[in-house]
């Protein structure tokens, strides 16, 4: 879900249908929107040579969508043997139960209210399906139970809407926090550092190439965000719509109810840490 900025950080190109490193390959749901960019990134996840495969956010509830992602599965010789979640989003979620029925999965997630089976994810854990090496990485902000995953053998983060493929992602308030957010970006950056992450696979848009740049234009973007809001409400602005007029005055109105979600959350962090 965006918030429309422009974003460096070397994208590849538009829509990606398609292997996009040694170990994931991309399925483009077909749910394009203001929101959603080219629509909703459904990831295969598999290590080479191994019949087992891994699905990371079946998309919305779009059955020939779901038949797909199988289809591109066995096309490459893989059986889908696990589901997981980023977050409970509808257009990342919604396709679940359906496509654990179809494969006849388990899906995993945070949220226990989005799990099929008795495991569920968190910090620290490490997928290993099929020789695979897949680490949850909490990446709270954007919702409460957002989480990413990390792909050492491709120095790759798969980030959910943590961090999008084109524009900035929104912080939904309330149940989305901007301090949360802001240490998950800062723990993203960490992994770019001190891991080597080089490829962030987002759940809308292009791959970025420059996981790093992509991060730190995050996180200045947030910044420069904040900076304009705690000087609109020292204007007087002082509603969350208010503050959208003033401050999203170039941006889409289509995105502006959007846009209140995330200075509502701005407004909160402003307000904790007593700058307003």
């Amino acid at each position: 879900m965006t918030d429309a900025a422009a974003l460096p950080g070397q994208p590849r190109g538009g829509a990606l249908s398609g292997p996009a490193t040694a170990r994931a390959i991309n399925v483009l749901a077909p749910n394009p929107s203001a929101m959603t960019l080219d629509g909703t990134n459904t990831w295969i996840v598999s290590e080479p040579g191994s019949e087992s495969a891994v699905v990371i956010d079946p998309g919305p509830l779009d059955e020939a969508h779901l038949r797909a992602v199988v289809a591109v599965a066995e096309k490459a010789g893989k059986r889908i043997a696990l589901t997981l979640l980023t977050h409970g989003h509808p257009d990342h979620a919604d396709g679940a139960a359906r496509f654990a029925a179809l494969t006849r999965t388990h899906v995993r997630a945070l949220d226990p209210a989005l799990r099929l089976g008795d495991e569920g994810l968190g910090a620290g854990d490490v997928i290993t399906t099929g020789g695979l090496e897949l680490r949850v990485v909490p990446t709270p902000g954007h919702t409460a139970d957002s989480l990413s995953f990390h792909l050492p053998a491709d120095r790759a983060v798969l980030t959910g809407d943590t961090v999008l493929g084109r524009g900035t992602t929104l912080v939904a308030h309330p149940d989305g926090r901007l301090g949360d957010y802001l240490d998950s970006l800062r723990r993203l950056r960490s992994l770019t550092v001190d891991d080597g992450v080089h490829t962030v696979l987002p759940g809308h848009g292009p791959v970025l190439d420059d996981a790093q740049g992509a991060v730190e234009f995050y996180l200045a973007h947030r910044a420069s965000r904040l900076a304009q809001i705690e000087t609109a409400v020292e204007n007087g602005y002082r509603t969350p719509s208010e503050v959208v007029a003033h401050v999203y005055a170039a941006v889409d109105r289509s995105l502006w109810p959007a846009a209140e979600l995330s200075v509502r959350a701005q407004l909160e962090y402003l307000r904790e840490h007593g700058l307003i």
